[in-house]
């Protein structure tokens, strides 16, 4: 492995049930939200990344009562060694990071909506990154 994760905290939850019709009507509504995963990084010193795991709900209908969730998880990296390849720094970021800590950025979301009353939320246990970088490549 060519980098290690030397800190990781949530950067950002946004939590939002807009009123009580919002709250019941969500039990139901929840299948008509998709879940969204988006990957940033910025570079801190010369081998020290974070890298900005955003995983939110969207709703597929322009509902005018909606949840708006969003959680973004940063994770400070340190390359072990200096990379001149971009395409590999670009994999360390947009695959192995995500899928290294994704199992934890999933409890945290689901615990989110567990403890506001939502015991039935589904989001995928795993996300295959390499083929989401493979298929970003391909559009």
């Amino acid at each position: 492995m060519s980098f290690k994760i030397v800190g990781k905290y949530i950067k950002k939850i946004d939590f939002n049930i807009p009123n009580h019709k919002t709250f019941f009507l969500l039990t139901k509504d929840i299948s008509s939200y998709k879940v969204n995963i988006d990957i940033k990084s910025e570079q801190i010193k010369e081998k020290i990344l974070e890298i900005q795991t955003t995983l939110s709900l969207l709703s597929n209908d322009n509902k005018e009562e909606k949840i708006e969730t969003k959680l973004v998880y940063s994770s400070i990296i340190e390359l072990e060694k200096q990379i001149d390849n971009k395409k590999e720094v670009e994999k360390i970021i947009l695959i192995d990071v995500p899928t290294k800590i994704y199992p934890e950025l999933r409890k945290i979301f689901i615990l989110i909506f567990e403890s506001s009353g939502f015991k039935d939320i589904k989001i995928n246990k795993d996300v295959d990154f390499q083929k989401l970088y493979d298929s970003r490549k391909i559009q």
